[in-house]
């Protein structure tokens, strides 16, 4: 496949995004230079950079080139400066905006604790050394968008919040097929989580991931937990897990507790994938998991592994380049085993000198990000 066949468009957006997308550049470059693995790259704004340019969170346009892009690589939104505005002005509206439009029902988090980093969760090393949980969360239905919703005043003075939990057997059983082929890659193990238990989503949820596990992916193991249930074991037992599908809240508070047993919300990607084409191709959209952190942002101290790691999940599920995929998460495993440290992944607030008596380095977001294209260049 030439580089010039392959479109990305690069949303940095606020806060800490720009300063990792920078380092994910040089990444980018490197595999273009090394293994012509190259793009056609288009970058713009979203989120506030975009609102305090056009007054949107995400202009028509940059819609428009994600749609028509291979794959988006965005970074975070939001911060202070924005939190006055109306809530369809809020820089998060663009990302939601681009998920809904571009149809991105699938979203995959996983939850990977790498060896040199066991110590830097908060659980004990033995209940998460070898961790590798994949949560796909079903990102276009249910709580998060269903109508009606809205805040309103009653008759009597008080004010109501509406929110409406809906989904439909169609949107259940495309995300539960993502998450069955999925786990054939993995251990084949899939547990499907809702609250069929007390609301209705849940049970039509239930009867459709086992009507469809039943009909096309009976060679995959399913279990069925309640959501509350499973919050409890992924920190009591979770290794139990190999494959996690739920819906959008759930998932929402699922595969945060679950990047907090990995010890940093600076070290997890994420994909969002819409429905293959005729051509196979679907679109989609990758991006770390950490928000725009802007108490740190503009300061080098971002952690960039998350957007890397998200950059190599986009050669994975996009461009169907799975050694240079696994390359680059390579690198990133051989970095943290050599002992560099962004802040965020010292524990209890490690000084300097007691990193440094354990072996560690504490480093910036740009050295960081130069010592995984070194590693890379000492892998090949």
């Amino acid at each position: 496949m030439a580089g010039s066949n392959r479109t990305l468009l690069v949303l940095p957006g606020d806060g800490i995004g720009p300063e990792v997308m920078n380092e994910v550049r040089k990444v980018i470059a490197w595999m273009g230079k090394k293994r012509a693995v190259g793009f056609d790259i288009t970058e713009d704004l979203v989120g506030g950079a975009a609102l305090d340019k056009h007054g949107l969170p995400v202009t028509d346009d940059a819609v428009k080139t994600a749609m028509e892009a291979d794959a988006v690589l965005f970074g975070s939104v939001g911060g202070p400066k924005w939190d006055t505005l109306p809530f369809d002005k809020k820089p998060e509206r663009g990302l939601l905006r681009l998920r809904k439009e571009m149809d991105l029902f699938a979203n995959l988090r996983p939850a990977k604790v790498f060896d040199a980093l066991v110590d830097a969760s908060t659980l004990k090393p033995e209940i998460v050394k070898g961790l590798d949980i994949m949560i796909i969360r079903e990102l276009t239905s249910g709580v998060y968008f269903g109508e009606p919703r809205g805040v309103k005043t009653l008759a009597n003075g008080e004010r109501e919040g509406i929110d409406t939990q809906r989904y439909t057997s169609g949107e259940i059983r495309r995300v539960c097929a993502v998450a069955f082929e999925l786990a054939r890659k993995r251990q084949n193990k899939v547990c499907s989580a809702e609250k069929a238990n007390v609301m209705h989503t849940g049970v039509l949820w239930r009867e459709e991931a086992t009507k469809l596990h039943k009909e096309s992916y009976s060679d995959v193991q399913l279990s069925h937990m309640y959501a509350d249930a499973l919050a409890m074991q992924l920190l009591r037992w979770p290794q139990q897990f190999d494959v996690i599908v739920t819906d959008n809240l759930f998932g929402d508070i699922l595969s945060d507790e679950a990047s907090m047993l990995t010890g940093s919300l600076g070290m997890l990607p994420s994909a969002s994938l819409g429905a293959p084409d005729a051509t196979g191709r679907r679109k989609a959209l990758y991006e770390p998991i950490h928000g725009s952190a802007p108490d740190i942002a503009g300061k080098g101290l971002a952690n960039p592994l998350a957007e890397t790691l998200s950059y190599a999940m986009m050669l994975r599920y996009s461009f169907d380049l799975p050694g240079e995929a696994d390359l680059v998460e390579r690198a990133v495993e051989n970095v943290l085993a050599a002992g560099y440290r962004t802040a965020d992944l010292l524990t209890g607030g490690i000084d300097d000198k007691a990193a440094a008596a354990k072996g560690l380095k504490k480093v910036g977001t740009q050295e960081m990000g130069d010592a995984i294209v070194k590693e890379l260049d000492r892998l090949v």
